[in-house]
């Protein structure tokens, strides 16, 4: 069987990044202990909030313009400029909030180290270009640039981890800023290959580049909140003296994603065949092919759950050195399957031009994230567990309430959409 274009650069970049993370944590971890790596862990988890949620929405619409335009045989580098602008626009504004918020965020999330607010800004402006770099490479049709960026974000990551883990260096922040580093490097290779020219074309509006964007802003804001809740919440909620927990937590939810690798793979090989199947308005192998698609995610999803039960606690052991009990890793896995449906059925619901509705099944998934952990008991791991998977099982309910309402109306799937929900 052919694979769609990109696939199997995508899904090597992929893989490298996935890798990438599990080895910094390990070599991070072990080069600070886990209470002093709590802050670094926070970092992770409040830059991929940030970042993606921001970012992704314009990587998403400048890709999606790019490839609409290239398709018509047109230059897109107006359409870089808009996005660019809104890019630097976006950032400011951030900044300028997470900044207002210093004094607050740098006491409960870095303990008092104002260093790490400031690798959490540049961490965060840095993933701006990366964002953008994607978003012209994969509306380029540059699939192998696209993977460098990916991949090289990784690497130089886990590298230059390991030198200073050699060289001694136990300072947080240097580990923090590493991410900031990191995420320019592959930006730096393809904008010296090339990958990131555009050739002049017609003049881009801002209805060109942002349809649906406010939309996308607060779905995509929500979402990324949710997939990083459970160690900031940790962080949030513990003891100044139980760090080392929050460490433990934090890798046992890097562990449990392991599975949200994969589905990423799947849908690099099946997501472009529905975008193929929504060019042709074909209604019902839309249909058909999001059943495909669910039942692999379904399969994926149980085998990491299960999978979490059996041999959850062997592997954390064996990768992290122990402290995280089977119930933690066995529900963090259950919700990581369900926010892997959610996430795929929401994908669907966008291809029917559903973008109001997929903003609000996540500001469910959220709502009831809160509502869990606030009311589910006193002991700390276990109410932010049920909150992790009470709330992506909302959400996964809410965008299949949401499917089956358009696909009952008969809403066509828009080809454009369903370029969108690819990338």
């Amino acid at each position: 069987m052919a694979f769609p274009e990109g696939t199997l650069p995508v899904g090597l970049g992929l893989v490298i990044a996935g890798v990438a993370s599990y080895a910094f944590f390990i070599v991070a971890k072990g080069a600070l202990g886990e209470a002093a790596f709590k802050p670094v862990a926070s970092l992770w988890f409040a830059t991929f909030l940030l970042a993606p949620g921001f970012f992704l929405p314009l990587e998403q619409e400048v890709g999606r313009a790019l490839a609409h335009r290239r398709a018509l045989g047109q230059g897109g580098r107006p359409v870089v400029r808009r996005v660019l602008a809104l890019g630097l626009v976006l950032s400011g504004f951030v900044t300028v909030v997470v900044l207002f918020t210093s004094p607050v965020l740098t006491r409960v999330f870095f303990e008092d180290d104002p260093w790490m607010t400031a690798a959490l800004v540049a961490a965060f402006l840095a993933y701006a270009p990366a964002h953008l770099a994607r978003g012209v490479c994969s509306g380029s049709g540059r699939f192998r640039s696209y993977a460098i960026v990916m991949g090289a974000d990784g690497v130089t990551r886990v590298a230059a981890c390991v030198l200073l883990a050699v060289i001694g260096v136990t300072s947080a922040p240097a580990y923090g800023f590493l991410l900031a580093l990191a995420a320019l490097s592959g930006v730096a290779i393809v904008a010296v290959r090339g990958a990131l020219r555009t050739s002049d074309g017609p003049p881009a509006t801002w209805s060109e580049v942002t349809p649906n964007l406010g939309w996308l802003l607060g779905g995509t804001l929500l979402s990324a909140a949710l997939v990083n809740a459970g160690p900031l919440t940790i962080d949030i909620l513990a003891d100044s003296d139980r760090a080392a927990e929050v460490t433990r937590f934090a890798n046992a939810v890097l562990l449990a994603r392991v599975p949200l690798f994969l589905f990423q793979a799947v849908q690099a090989a099946l997501l472009p065949r529905l975008a193929r199947l929504a060019a042709q308005g074909d209604l019902d192998e839309f249909r058909a092919g999001f059943r495909r698609l669910m039942l692999v995610v379904l399969g994926v999803g149980t085998l990491g759950t299960l999978g979490a039960f059996s041999a959850g606690p062997w592997v954390y052991d064996l990768v992290f050195g122990g402290g995280i009990g089977r119930r933690t890793l066995t529900m963090l896995a259950f919700g990581s399957a369900c926010f892997m449906v959610a996430m795929a059925t929401s994908q669907a619901v966008i291809a029917l031009q559903g973008h109001a509705l997929v903003a609000l099944g996540w500001a469910i998934g959220i709502g009831t994230f809160s509502i869990v952990t606030a009311v589910a008991g006193h002991e700390l791991f276990q109410r932010v567990e049920l909150g992790l998977a009470s709330g992506s099982a909302a959400a996964m309910a809410a965008f299949t309430m949401a499917l089956r309402q358009r696909l009952q109306r008969r809403v066509p799937p828009n080809p454009d959409e369903m370029v969108l929900a690819v990338s």
